[in-house]
């Protein structure tokens, strides 16, 4: 029985001291936390700077294409998801016809791609 007094001490100075190191590990893992989260912050930038690097002339040149998009109607979505942009008509200009949509294939018929 005199094991259990033991095991009590030690089990005493055990959380005693699990309890004063704590502090110190805390603050460690806040400071490793800290430098972490730079470190994930610097890399951020850079890669953003890069990404800004190349893709700048390649934007610059896009919107040297870019017509003026006044000419152009809004965006329609057709009820089988196609997107469709259509061109405004010119004052004094006539729409052009619309085409006659192909004929039903026959059942067995091959379809013509």
């Amino acid at each position: 029985m005199a094991y259990i007094g033991a095991m009590k001490r030690i089990a005493a100075y055990g959380l005693a001291l699990a309890l004063a190191v704590s502090p110190a590990v805390a603050q460690e893992g806040r400071e490793e936390m800290r430098k972490g989260v730079q470190l994930l912050s610097e890399g951020l930038q850079l890669l953003l700077r890069g990404l800004a690097d190349e893709i700048g002339p390649i934007l610059l040149e896009i919107q040297g294409r870019i017509i003026d998009l006044s000419l152009y109607e809004p965006p329609e979505i057709l009820p089988n998801g196609d997107i469709i942009i259509r061109r405004k008509v010119p004052p004094g200009e006539e729409p052009p016809a619309p085409q006659d949509p192909p004929a039903e294939p026959e059942p067995g018929e091959e379809i013509e791609l």
